[in-house]
């Protein structure tokens, strides 16, 4: 299983590999400024079934005492019981040149002690910036991806369900001022800055604009002056530029998570000459006991021992010999050859980095 697992990887590298294709311009930088803020509020759910806070969770009932005197109803706090409702956290993304009235996506997390938030609507909550500014209100019934049950004291829950989303359940209320006009330059910000990326976007920018406009002022920021003739239609310039065809570079890299055994190896991966030779040791230890009883009418003692065996056998594979330069076909398919499963792989390549045999970057997860 585990040298299929390698072998699929293999297959798909290479066919991502041989099929690559240059990238957009919008896949790999972005409109200086022209980007999402970030919102939070702090609302409550209501209408759960019994499986909102308990008392124990006190700012809930403040803020249901707080909710209901807005409203005229003057209760005592003490004599709330709080289990139809739970305090939460909204979360929200303001994408950019997002309109006032537009519609936006919220998540919504319990912060208190609540079971489930199944079935439960928010009620109208602000959502701010970190200017401390209301920019959108959410409210509406919460849509938890999972679900849970309990009876006397068994329970049984999937996936999680103190969290759950209102799609389109925030109306935005203020717009993020951003404009275009009177701009004399534009500036892309490179999403992984690069020297030989950048350099490859200034020149398709310039070709395609057909004037040395652009400038690269370092590996991620690329400056565009803008002629005078081309400020009044910035939008078709900009819908030119991201569309242009660029091959983005990126540094050999090797990615690693230990925890799940996942392996990510980009193409441009290569090794100098080194030689590989991996074994597993297995240590099987069985235990056996040994009962002794004496004759009928004799006196004796049963005597109890053990005699435990154990033996290790060690697994033997030949040694394999990567040449310099080999790509990372060539090194996958000798790990291969060597039996190595995903978790062996983990090992030899931290060794191959060890020794100075692995030309890339090495990332553990």
């Amino acid at each position: 299983m585990g040298i299929r697992r390698i072998n699929l990887l293999v297959l798909c590298l290479m066919l991502v590999s041989a099929g690559a294709a240059a990238d957009r311009v919008k896949d790999i930088a972005v409109v200086h400024g022209v980007r999402s803020n970030q919102l939070v509020g702090y609302g409550l759910v209501t209408g759960l079934m019994g499986t909102g806070d308990t008392t124990q969770a006190r700012f809930t009932v403040q803020s249901l005492a707080s909710l209901l005197g807005r409203m005229g109803v003057r209760v005592d706090p003490k004599r709330l019981q709080v289990r139809n409702v739970a305090a939460v956290l909204v979360t929200a993304d303001l994408p950019p040149f997002a309109r006032a009235g537009a519609r936006i996506d919220v998540l919504v997390s319990s912060i208190g002690n609540a079971r489930s938030l199944q079935g439960g609507t928010l009620v109208l909550t602000p959502l701010k910036a970190v200017d401390g500014k209301v920019y959108a209100v959410a409210q509406g019934p919460l849509l938890v991806g999972g679900f849970g049950s309990s009876s006397g004291g068994s329970s049984q829950t999937k996936n999680h369900t103190t969290v759950g989303r209102i799609p389109q359940g925030a109306l935005v209320e203020r717009e993020v001022n951003f404009s275009f006009k009177g701009k004399t330059t534009l500036q892309l910000d490179l999403m992984s800055p690069d020297f030989t990326t950048a350099a490859r976007i200034v020149e398709a920018v310039n070709k395609s604009l057909g004037a040395e406009l652009a400038k690269a002022d370092d590996p991620g920021t690329i400056v565009l002056s803008l002629p005078e003739e081309k400020r009044s239609n910035l939008v078709g310039l900009v819908a030119k530029l991201e569309n242009l065809q660029v091959e983005a570079d990126n540094r050999a890299r090797v990615v690693i998570n230990e925890r799940t055994g996942t392996i990510v190896m980009g193409d441009d991966v290569r090794v100098s000459t080194v030689a590989i030779s991996h074994g597993n040791l297995h240590v099987e230890v069985q235990e056996q006991t040994l009962v002794s009883q004496p004759g009928a009418f004799s006196k004796g003692d049963t005597v109890v021992s053990r005699a435990d065996q154990v033996a290790i056998h060690e697994e033997r594979g030949p040694i394999h010999v990567i040449d310099k330069g080999a790509s990372l076909g060539d090194v996958v398919r000798a790990l291969n050859a060597i039996g190595a499963t995903p978790r062996d792989l983990i090992e030899i390549l931290q060794a191959m980095r060890a020794a100075g045999a692995l030309k890339a970057q090495l990332e553990i997860l």
